[in-house]
């Protein structure tokens, strides 16, 4: 597997404030280019092999073949939700014991139309603004353009009081960004993709973290054999959803789930806290 490298570690303190304000911040050129080109190489690797096939609607994209579930494919895309220069952030928008909720490759092909603006977290129906039940981050693994798709934003759009509407076409701005860069930002963010309008795809990797208390996207915990948790680092079988949230959420029988692939695991309740 490839050493976690990244080729510069951004300035934490004002990323983490432009998410807070902006809902957004662009990291960028904190990607080794050398994982690039492996993750590259991964993904294509299984498009091909699955045949995965294009979008059955303009959300999912028509002209976008979506990978899901990466964990649960190659030990390569382990060492993803962990990143030293994006993890930080989305624990900052969050907290430590955010869950892993989606790992998803995405790669957009020429004619590809704009995506619908939406936000991560609108399916969640509670009163908005709210505090952050989501963060995502996007990888670039191809260069994001104004021709090619890149990500439109709506600056400031975590703090409206209600989501987009079906057809709404707010101001965007767009995501701009090398290969090796990453868009971070708010679940309640408005955004979508662009269109492509040019002769190649455009690729990236798309990685939700939510809440400990939230139901996570894809059900980590089927979607996954015990057996590749159990190899797992410590800190992504948390983040899959084996351990604990606040010393309650999660535990088995009183027992951190975490137990059922390492035996040694410590198990700490909440009520043990209390006395």
């Amino acid at each position: 597997m490839h050493e976690q490298k990244s080729a510069s570690f951004p300035d934490f303190e004002a990323h983490a404030g432009e998410i807070a304000t902006k809902g957004f911040t662009l990291l960028r050129d904190v990607i080794a280019p050398e994982l690039v080109a492996e993750l590259r190489e991964g993904i294509y690797e299984h498009f091909e092999r699955l045949g995965v096939p294009f979008g059955t609607n303009v959300f999912l994209g028509e002209r976008t073949r979506r990978l899901f579930n990466l964990l649960g494919r190659d030990r390569l895309f382990e060492q993803i939700p962990l990143h030293p220069a994006i993890l930080p952030l989305a624990e900052a928008v969050l907290d430590r014991e955010l869950l892993l909720s989606s790992l998803t490759a995405i790669e957009m092909h020429p004619g590809e139309t704009d995506q619908p603006i939406h936000a991560d977290d609108g399916s969640i129906a509670v009163q908005r603004p709210h505090t952050p039940f989501n963060c995502t981050a996007i990888w670039a693994l191809t260069d994001f353009t104004p021709e090619n798709g890149a990500t439109r934003v709506v600056r400031g759009s975590h703090l409206f009081d209600r989501r987009p509407r079906s057809g709404e076409q707010p101001e965007c701005e767009l995501a701009t960004m090398r290969a090796g860069s990453a868009l971070v930002y708010h679940g309640s963010l408005w955004h979508a993709g662009g269109a492509n309008r040019t002769q190649a795809p455009r690729l990236a990797v798309v990685v939700n973290y939510c809440a400990g208390f939230l139901r996570q996207e894809e059900c980590q915990l089927l979607a996954l054999p015990r057996e590749r948790v159990a190899d797992f680092d410590p800190r992504l079988r948390a983040m899959v959803g084996y351990g604990l949230y606040r010393g309650l959420f999660g535990h088995v029988d009183q027992r951190n789930p975490a137990t059922f692939v390492d035996p040694d695991a410590e198990t700490e309740m909440i009520w043990d806290r209390l006395r």
